[in-house]
C-alpha cells in the first residue's frame, strides 16, 4: 500500500492546499560492437534500438531489423504478454502526487472554489489496484463543511464539498485520465460515483479509481469543489487528505 498526504486550510473563507511528493528515476546506457570472421560480419547497428541493415546479392535483398521499440499486448485465456521496454521480475506499485501549495483565495456565496491535484499510478505484476482518497471535509472545532454523499451538481450558495476525477464544464475543471504511454498498456479507470462530468461527491475511503489488471501509468486529475452558504461560519477550516493505492492479486 502506498499513501501520499495533503493538507487543506480554510481561514476566514480562505483556503490553502499542500501536497508533496518525490520521485527518482534512473536510466542506463547501451553499447554494442561488431563481430566478424573471414566469411561473415555482423554490424552493431543490427542491435541498436529502431535500427535496420540491408544486404543484397544480384537477385535478392535481405533486411534485418532488431531492437525496434514496440508497445502493446497479447493475451489468451490464461496469460497476458506486454510488449515494450524490458521489465524486471519484481512487483512494482508506484504513486506520485504532484507537489506544491495552492490557495483558493477568498470565498463567497456566488462562486465555486476549485482546485485540482494529479495522481500518477502504475502497477506491475499484480492483478490491478484501487486508488482511495481518505480524509474529512474542511472543518473547525465547531463546524464541518457538508460533504456530498451522492453525485451532485455544484450549487454556489449551498454549502458543499466534493470531488471527481473527470473533465467538467460546470465548473470548468479537471481532465479525463491519461494513459501513459497508451491505452494498449495502461488500463486505469475512474470508479463509479466519481466518473460523471459535473457531478461531485465525497466519502472518505471511497475507491475513486482502479485497474482490474496489471497496468502501465495512468495520470488521474482529482478535482475538488467547495461552496459556502450565507450561514457558513467564518473561521479556520483545516483538513488532511491521503491518496492511498492498494494492489490487488
Amino acid at each position: 500500500m502506498l499513501m501520499q498526504k495533503g493538507r487543506l486550510l480554510y481561514y476566514a473563507r480562505h483556503i490553502l492546499l499542500l501536497a508533496v511528493a518525490v520521485c527518482c528515476v534512473g536510466a542506463g546506457t547501451v553499447a554494442a560492437e561488431s563481430s566478424s570472421s573471414t566469411s561473415y560480419k555482423v554490424m552493431d547497428t543490427q542491435f541498436g534500438s529502431s535500427s535496420t541493415l540491408s544486404t543484397c546479392s544480384d537477385n535478392y535483398c535481405a533486411k534485418a531489423s532488431l531492437g525496434d521499440v514496440v508497445a502493446g499486448s497479447s493475451s489468451s485465456s490464461g496469460n497476458t504478454a506486454y510488449f515494450g521496454s524490458v521489465s524486471g521480475s519484481n512487483p512494482l506499485l508506484e504513486l506520485i502526487v504532484a507537489s506544491g501549495s495552492y490557495t483558493l483565495g477568498d470565498l463567497d456565496t456566488s462562486t465555486t472554489a476549485t482546485i485540482t491535484m494529479t495522481a500518477q499510478v502504475r502497477s506491475y505484476l499484480s492483478s490491478g489496484y484501487v486508488l482511495q482518497v481518505v480524509g474529512t471535509p474542511p472543518k473547525t472545532a465547531s463546524h464541518t463543511l457538508s460533504a456530498l454523499s451522492s453525485p451532485t451538481a455544484s450549487d454556489p450558495g449551498t454549502e458543499q464539498f466534493g470531488i471527481n476525477a473527470v473533465a467538467n464544464t460546470s465548473p470548468n475543471i479537471g481532465t479525463n485520465p491519461a494513459q501513459v504511454p497508451s491505452s494498449e498498456t495502461s488500463f486505469g479507470a475512474v470508479a463509479s460515483g466519481y466518473d460523471t462530468p459535473n457531478l461531485f461527491k465525497f466519502s472518505s475511503g471511497d475507491v475513486v479509481a482502479q485497474s482490474t489488471s496489471s497496468s502501465g501509468r495512468t495520470d488521474y486529475t482529482i478535482s475538488m469543489i467547495i461552496n459556502i452558504s450565507s450561514v457558513t461560519p467564518a473561521g479556520r477550516y483545516a483538513a488532511d487528505y491521503a491518496a492511498v493505492v492498494i494492489p490487488t492479486y
